[in-house]
């Protein structure tokens, strides 16, 4: 079964495109090279922010989450307000344009 991660955030005011870009050019490669990633779908507001990452399985997730994560979350540190809240999810359906 897929498991999801949801990294709730706060993108600091007047940073967006410079979240944007960062996350872009900095995060996404490093998503790209972890073992069980599938996609990344990021959701940018000034009232809050969602990043959602799906992965092959819970093994998969967790590995990055001891792994990479701290080194994505120094990346950020200028352009996000706090620390993030993560919160993790067994998928329970997906679907895409046919």
């Amino acid at each position: 079964m897929r498991f999801a991660r949801e990294v709730q955030f706060q993108v600091k005011p007047g940073k967006e495109q410079e979240f944007n870009t960062l996350f872009e050019n900095e995060v996404v490669p490093v998503l790209r090279k972890q073992n069980g990633f599938q996609s990344e779908l990021t959701l940018v507001d000034t009232r809050g922010s969602h990043a959602i990452s799906l992965w092959d399985d819970r093994k998969s997730a967790d590995a990055y989450q001891t792994s990479a994560y701290p080194g994505v979350l120094a990346k950020l540190t200028n352009v996000i307000d706090g620390t993030p809240t993560v919160k993790t999810y067994e998928t329970a359906s997906m679907y895409a344009r046919a």
